[in-house]
Formats: C-alpha cells, structure tokens, sequence
C-alpha cells in the first residue's frame, strides 16, 4: 500500500513539473523565430497587415516574426501548412474571410477549418471597396450595372484568388443585379491591381488596404464601399447597399494557430496582439488603411470565424459558386 501511494505520489510530482514546465516554456516564449504564413503573395492587405503587426511582435518579443508568403488554392495552400505545422507555437497563420469561405466554396478539403486551427485574435475588419480603371465609363454603381447589361461578355472581374472576400462580394454583387461578369482570379491582390490599373480587367471588388492609395492617387476610381456604412477614410464614396439593397461584405483579419498549441502560448500572444492594436499610431496605420481594430478574446475571435463561416456559406449556396 505504501508503494502503491508513494508511486502515486511520483506520478503527481511529475505531472505537476511538467505543467509548471509548460508554464515556464509560455513564459520564455518565443525563444527563436516564428513563421507567420500568409496564403497570397506579397502586396496584398493580408500580407500588409501580417507585416504590419509582425513587425511590433517582433520588437516587443525580441524574437522575429518572419512573414512567410505560401500562395496558392485560394488560400488554402498557407493555411493546410500551418494545420500541419508542430503546435508550439512556432508557426501561426494570418487568418482572414477564405478561411470562412473555403469550408462551403470547396468540394473538398483536407482539412476543418474551425475544428484544425485554433483563434488567437483578431487584427482588423475592413471593408472591400467596389473599383475600376480611372478612365473606365461608369462613374457609379447605377452606371455600372448599365454599363454590364449594355455590353455582355465585356466586363472582367478580378480577384485575389477563388474563394476569397475580393471574389464572393463580386459573386453576391452578380446575383443581386443579374450583370454578368467573368471572373478572372489571380495570386493575389497585387498582380490584380495591376492589370486592373492596365485596363486588362474592368472591375474588382478589393481590400480596402490594397486599393486605397490607388484611389487617393486617382489611378483607381472607387464606386462604392461594400459594408452596411460609409467608409471614414472614403467619405464621399457610398455604399454599394445604397444601390442594390440588402448588399453588404466585409473583410476579417485575426492570427490562428494549429490545432493543441498551448494555451499558455495562445494567451501571450493574444496578450500582445491586443496591446499593439491598442497603440495610437498602429490604430492608425489600420485606419489609414480603411479598417477598425478587431480586439478581444481567442474565444471572442473564434465566434467572428464561426458567425462568418454560416454567413459565407449562405452566400456561396445563394451565388451558386463552387470550387472542385
């Protein structure tokens, strides 16, 4: 008997060790890089973003937060790797609305997104703004939609990739008005946004992050923000609800990680996260960009992912698309 409990009592001292090891481990953590996957290419207002804030983890954790671009599949190329990533907290992905999409856009995955990554924050909400060539001849959504039925087969759409916000709010925007666009998807914003500044394509329904500066220039125009509201960075440009009623989208941001990384580590980092989207000048960099920080909780973050998974799903059924 004595045996048995003093064997018991050296299985409790090494649990116990090995939680205060954990501890210890979250506490010193990062003690080398980590890798940040972004699943478009640079230039992009995911991959503005990751580095935006990537670099402020850096700093204050003394440890880099390397951004690693991992295009590809609309996404989900960058986030299968992080799903299959070691969960130490090493390697965490740039989450934004494919990751919401994809789980009904796509036949078949190989991966559950909500049940594989686990939220860590939220970094910013930013609405898609609705844009065109500078000399393109609609000056307002009413002209646009003209514009598409007048001309059949004429418009191209753009997009950062199959399933993406930049795609599905083009695709919501074709079932609420009958136009017809055809979709040209690219790898990534940047490549878009240049051959949109060409005139290769017509329209596209961008991150604001991306397109801003190319609106202020004057070599984009902007017709119409996608959410419920006017932008404060766009004033003057209105809302594409204020033409097609009912019409609304917006683009997410947050960090997820794989599935059983720590939650001690988890807490740091949402910690820190939160602290920097508090700093003056960060908010204002978002801002400038378009978007509103997006703080709180992993659990907060996690019901954004699962409120916009059943949004999104409603949309892709009522737009009809479907990616094999």
């Amino acid at each position: 008997m004595a045996s048995r409990r003093a064997a018991v009592g050296l299985i409790a001292m090494g649990f116990t060790a090995l939680v205060s090891m954990g501890g210890a481990a979250a506490q010193d953590y990062p003690t080398r890089p980590v890798r940040w996957v972004v699943g478009y290419p640079p230039g992009g207002a995911t991959d503005i973003l990751a580095r935006l804030v990537g670099q402020r983890l850096s700093e204050r954790l003394n440890q880099q937060f390397v951004i690693e671009n991992k295009p590809g599949a609309g996404n989900n190329v960058g986030t299968e790797s992080v799903v299959n990533a070691e969960p130490d907290g090493y390697t965490v992905l740039l989450v934004n609305p494919a990751n919401g999409i994809n789980a009904s856009l796509y036949a078949k995955l190989s991966f559950n997104f909500i049940r594989d990554i686990a939220p860590v924050a939220g970094l910013a909400r930013v609405p898609n703004v609705m844009v065109v060539p500078k000399d393109f001849p609609a000056k307002s959504v009413e002209e646009f939609i003209a514009y598409a039925k007048a001309n059949p087969g004429k418009v191209n759409m753009a997009s950062s990739g199959n399933g993406t916000s930049i795609h599905l709010s083009g695709e919501l925007f074709k079932a609420m008005t009958g136009v017809e666009m055809l979709h040209v998807p690219y790898r990534g914003s940047a490549p878009a946004i240049t051959d949109l500044l060409s005139g290769r394509v017509q329209v596209m329904f961008d991150n604001m992050p991306s397109a801003i500066s190319h609106i202020r220039a004057g070599t984009l125009r902007a017709l119409a923000v996608t959410t419920a509201s006017r932008s404060a960075e766009l004033p003057d440009v209105p809302t594409v609800g204020d033409s097609v009623k009912g019409y609304e989208a917006s683009a997410w941001f947050g960090m997820g990680a794989p599935k059983n990384t720590p939650k001690e580590i988890i807490a740091r980092l949402n910690k820190e996260i939160n602290a920097i989207l508090a700093e003056p000048e960060m908010k204002k960099k978002i801002a400038d960009m378009g978007g509103i920080t997006l703080t709180g909780s992993p659990e907060d973050f996690g019901k954004i992912i699962a409120s916009e998974t059943d949004k999104w799903e409603k949309v892709v059924k009522f737009a009809g698309a479907r990616v094999e």
